[in-house]
C-alpha cells in the first residue's frame, strides 16, 4: 500500500505563507509547492535540504547541474556559514527549521545523477568537475563516499586515453546489437560493453545503500529529469543511452555547438534508480514560464512515457518545488487565484476570454452563455463582471480589433533607442515594426546591444575565418599593405566601408566581395586587440589562434582576448544586419556590460559598472522610444533579465538628470518567451514579404548563426525560421478569435497581406520603472 504523503516543517511554511495546499484532488497528482521567484525557490530547496540532512546525516543524496541550481547553492552556503549568527537563527525558525542542530554534510553520500559520455572529467563543462566544484568544495562532501561518473574511470581496451580512443567524439550504440566488421569497431564494441558493464555495478552500488534517500533534479524542456527522456520505460536503471534533439538543443551551450550534442551519448541513473527507495525525497524544481507547459503535464497528466515526471508519481514523498512562473499553467492554481483577485482588470477580463475562444475554437463573438458556464473561468467572469456573454464578446473583440490599429500606426519625427542583450534579439523580437518605421524617414534610429555575447560564437566558425585571414594574408600581403597605408584601419570613418564592402557583395552575389568586407573588419578586429599594424606580426597571432581554435575542446570558457575577439565577429554580423537598411556605426552601439563574463552563473549588474553606460548612452541619444526585451521572471536566459535591470536603471538615472518623463519604453521578447495576446497593447502586421526580408536578412548576416549552433529546443534549425513560425502562430491566435473573414475582407491591403504578428508591450516611464523595481524587489526577496 503507497504511503502518505509528509509535509515537512519547511513545506508547512510555504504552504501557510502561500495559503494554498500540497495537492488538489482532480487536478493534480504529485504535490506542489509554490514560492514567488526563482531566489526563493532556491532558498526553499535549500533549507528542506538541510532540514532532511538533520535527520540523515549520512544519508544517499543526488543534488542537480546547470543553472537551476544556482540559488540553492547559494542559500546552502549562506546558512552554513552563518549558522550561530542571530539572523540566522530566526531566519530558520521562520521557516520551520531546528536551528539548534547545524547540519554536518561530511558523512552524506553523494550519488552522481548523470554524465555526457565521452566527455573529459577535467573538462569544465563536464558534469563531474560541477559536481566537484559547487558541491564537494562548497559543501564539504566527503568524496570518498561519493559514486561519481569519472568517464576515464570506465576502462578501455588497449589501456588508451578516453580521448585518444573515441577521437571522433562520437560513440556507435548499433554496435551493440550489429557484428563489428572492422577491427576498430570490434574494438569500439568492445568498450561499449565495458561502458555497459560499469553502468550495471554502479546501479547495484546504488541498491546496496538502500537507494537514493535524498534526490533533487530539474526538468527538461521535453520533460526529462536527469537524462530519462520523453518516451523512457519508467523501470530504466543505471545506461548508456542517447538523448532526443531537444535535450541535445538545452546541452548545446555546455557543449559548445549542437554538432557537439548530436555525437555525444550520456551516462544517466534511470528512472527506477530514483524511485527504488520507497521513501525518498524526491524534488523536482522548475523556474520560469518557459517551464509551465512540460510542468503542468508534470503534475496534472497521465502517468505515460511520455511523461517522465510521471513515473515519481510512486513515491509520497515526490514533489514538484516552483516558481509563480512555473506554476502558471497549473488549472486549479490559476483558477484560485483568479478568485481571489480583488479587482479584475481589462486584461484579466481579456485573457480569460481569449483562452476560453482558442480552446474552443471559436470565434469570440461566437461564444454563448452557455459556453462561459461550461467553464470554470468562463462562471467566474460572468459572476464577477455581472456582464452577459455578449457584452464580454463585444469588449474583447473590440480590444483586439484595436491592437491591431495600433500596430499600424507608424510614428513620425521620433527618436527610438533600439536596445538587445545579444546581437539579433531586436532583430528576431520585432524587426517587422523597426522596418516599418524606418521606412518613415522623419524617424531616426539607434542599436545597442548590450553584452558581447561570445559565448553564441562557435570554435568552428572562428577556426573558418581564422583560416581563410590566414590565407590572405600570406597570398595578398599586398593589399593590406596597401590598405594600412591609406590610414584605413586606424580611421574610423572606413569601419562603415567595411559593411559597405560586404553588401555589395551580397547584392551582387559575390562570394570573393563578402569575404573582402569580412578579412577587413577581422583585420581591424586583431589590430585593435593586439595594439598591432605589422603584418609579419599579425599573420603570427593569426597563427596562434588557429592552432588555439583547433586545440581547445567544444564549450571551454575562453581567455579575455578570444571572448572579445568572438564578440567583435557578433557585433560585426549587427553593423552589417543594420547596414541593410541605410545605417552606419554611429547608430550601432555596443556596450560590452561587464557583468557578463561567461560563467555559469551570471554576476548581477552594478549602478557603476552597468546602468552608467546606459545612462551615458541615453544622453547621447536623447530618445523618444526605448526598447528592451522584457521577459517575465528572472530565469531562462537570465543575461535578459539583467539587462532590462540595466536599461531600467539607466533610464531612471536619465531621467532624473534631464527631467524627461515623456519616454515611452516598448517591451518586446524574442524566440525565448511568449507573450500572450493579453499581455500586449499593439500587434504589429507581418507579411509574407516581411517574413521573407527577415530570413534573408538572418541568413545574410549573422552568418555565425546560420548553422543553429545554439538552437533552441523547438526548433531544429535557424532562429530567423522559428521567429517566423511564432509570428504566424500569433496571427493564427488572432484569426481565431476574430475570424479569418476580418483579415480576408479587411478594407486596407495591409492586414489583408498579413500572415503574422509581433506582439508588444507599450509603457509609460513610470510603469516600465515599477514593473522592473518589483520584478527587482521579488527576485532579491526584498
Amino acid at each position: 500500500m503507497k504511503s502518505k504523503s509528509t509535509v515537512s516543517g519547511v513545506e508547512a511554511t510555504v504552504l501557510k505563507r502561500s495559503g494554498r495546499e500540497p495537492r488538489y484532488s482532480g487536478y493534480e497528482n504529485i504535490d506542489v509547492f509554490v514560492v514567488d521567484n526563482f531566489p526563493a525557490l532556491g532558498k526553499m530547496t535549500a533549507l528542506r535540504f538541510l532540514e532532511w540532512v538533520q535527520e540523515n546525516p549520512e544519508g544517499v543524496m543526488s543534488l542537480p547541474t546547470g543553472r537551476t541550481p544556482e540559488y540553492f547553492i547559494k542559500e546552502v552556503r549562506r546558512f552554513l556559514d552563518h549558522w550561530d549568527t542571530k539572523d540566522i537563527r530566526n531566519e530558520l525558525s521562520e521557516w520551520g527549521v531546528d536551528s539548534g542542530r547545524k547540519p554536518d554534510l561530511s558523512g552524506l553520500r553523494f550519488v552522481q545523477i548523470d554524465e555526457f559520455y565521452p566527455i573529459n572529467p577535467r573538462h569544465h563543462n563536464s558534469f563531474y568537475n560541477y559536481v566537484r566544484r559547487y558541491y564537494f568544495e562548497e559543501f564539504g562532501l566527503d568524496p570518498e563516499r561519493a559514486l561519481l561518473i569519472n568517464c576515464e574511470d570506465i576502462g578501455l581496451p588497449g589501456g588508451e586515453s578516453l580521448e585518444e580512443f573515441w577521437a571522433s567524439g562520437r560513440v556507435d550504440l548499433d554496435l551493440r546489437y550489429r557484428v563489428a566488421k572492422t577491427e576498430r569497431e570490434r574494438r569500439e564494441q568492445e568498450a561499449i560493453r565495458h561502458v555497459d558493464q560499469w553502468c550495471v555495478e554502479y546501479e547495484e552500488k546504488i541498491r546496496e545503500m538502500g537507494g537514493i534517500g535524498f534526490f533533487l533534479g530539474g526538468i527538461g524542456p521535453d520533460g526529462h529529469i536527469g537524462f530519462n527522456v520523453r518516451g523512457e520505460n519508467p523501470h530504466t536503471s543505471t545506461r548508456l543511452t542517447r538523448v532526443n534533439y531537444e535535450t541535445q538543443a538545452a546541452a548545446a551551450t555546455d557543449l559548445g555547438g549542437i554538432e557537439v550534442a548530436k555525437d555525444r551519448l550520456v551516462v544517466t541513473i534511470g528512472l527506477e534508480t530514483i524511485t527504488y527507495n520507497p521513501n525518498a525525497v524526491a524534488i523536482i524544481m522548475a523556474a520560469g514560464e518557459s517551464k509551465k507547459q512540460v510542468v503542468a503535464d508534470a503534475v496534472e497528466g497521465e502517468r505515460h512515457v511520455k511523461i517522465p515526471a510521471s513515473a515519481l508519481r510512486d513515491l509520497p514523498n515526490a514533489r514538484f518545488y516552483l516558481t509563480e512562473g512555473a506554476a502558471c499553467g497549473l488549472r486549479k492554481r490559476n483558477l484560485l487565484g483568479f478568485q481571489e483577485k480583488k479587482e479584475l482588470s481589462p486584461r484579466d477580463i481579456e485573457l480569460r476570454v481569449i483562452e476560453l475562444a482558442f480552446g474552443l475554437g471559436k470565434r469570440i463573438v461566437d461564444l454563448r452563455e452557455a459556453d462561459y458556464k461550461n467553464d470554470e473561468f468562463g462562471r467566474i467572469l460572468l459572476n464577477r463582471t455581472k456582464q452577459p456573454a455578449a457584452e464580454l464578446n463585444r469588449c474583447t473583440s473590440d480590444s483586439i480589433r484595436a491592437k491591431i490599429e495600433a500596430g499600424m500606426k507608424v510614428r513620425q519625427n521620433t527618436r527610438f533607442l533600439h536596445t538587445e542583450p545579444h546581437h539579433d534579439d531586436v532583430m528576431l523580437g520585432y524587426l517587422p515594426s523597426v522596418v516599418r518605421h524606418i521606412r518613415e524617414h522623419s524617424n531616426y534610429h539607434y542599436f545597442a546591444t548590450m553584452t558581447s555575447g561570445f559565448n553564441a560564437v562557435t570554435n568552428q566558425y572562428a577556426l573558418t575565418l581564422c583560416r581563410k585571414m590566414q590565407h590572405a594574408l600570406m597570398k595578398n600581403r599586398a593589399h593590406f599593405a596597401e590598405l594600412l597605408d591609406q590610414d584605413y584601419f586606424s580611421d574610423r570613418r572606413f569601419r562603415d566601408h567595411d559593411v559597405w564592402t560586404y553588401l555589395d557583395g551580397l547584392a551582387a552575389n559575390s562570394e570573393e566581395l563578402q569575404n573582402e568586407g569580412t578579412l577587413r573588419r577581422f583585420f581591424r578586429c586583431l589590430v585593435e586587440i593586439f595594439e598591432e599594424e605589422d603584418i609579419d606580426e599579425l599573420l603570427e597571432r593569426v597563427r596562434e589562434l588557429t592552432n588555439y581554435f583547433e586545440t581547445q575542446y567544444p564549450g571551454k570558457k575562453d581567455l579575455a582576448h578570444i571572448q572579445r575577439l568572438k564578440g567583435m565577429f557578433r557585433e560585426w554580423e549587427s553593423a552589417c544586419l543594420w547596414g541593410f537598411f541605410g545605417w552606419n556605426q554611429e547608430a550601432v552601439e555596443n556596450l560590452r556590460l561587464a557583468f557578463y563574463k561567461g560563467e555559469i552563473f551570471t554576476e548581477e549588474p552594478t549602478i557603476e559598472r552597468d546602468a552608467m553606460p546606459v545612462r551615458d548612452l541615453l544622453h547621447r541619444v536623447r530618445p523618444d522610444v526605448v526598447s528592451v526585451a522584457f521577459d517575465p521572471e528572472a530565469s531562462g536566459p537570465d543575461t535578459h533579465y539583467k539587462v532590462m535591470q540595466a536599461v531600467s536603471a539607466g533610464l531612471k538615472l536619465y531621467s532624473e538628470e534631464t527631467g524627461r518623463d515623456d519616454l515611452r519604453v516598448l517591451g518586446y521578447r524574442n524566440i525565448w518567451y511568449r507573450f500572450h495576446p493579453a499581455e500586449v497593447d499593439v500587434f504589429v502586421p507581418v507579411s509574407l514579404n516581411m517574413l521573407t526580408l527577415q530570413h534573408h536578412a538572418f541568413m545574410s548576416t549573422y552568418i555565425s548563426q546560420k548553422d543553429a549552433s545554439f538552437p533552441s529546443y523547438e526548433h531544429d534549425g535557424p532562429f530567423s525560421e522559428l521567429a517566423q513560425q511564432i509570428q504566424v502562430e500569433q496571427y493564427e491566435k488572432l484569426a481565431t478569435c476574430l475570424g479569418r473573414e476580418f483579415f480576408y475582407e479587411h478594407p486596407s491591403a495591409l492586414i489583408r497581406a498579413t500572415r503574422g504578428f509581433v506582439f508588444l508591450r507599450e509603457m509609460s516611464l513610470d510603469e516600465f520603472s515599477r514593473h522592473s523595481r518589483e520584478l527587482r524587489r521579488v527576485a532579491e526577496n526584498r
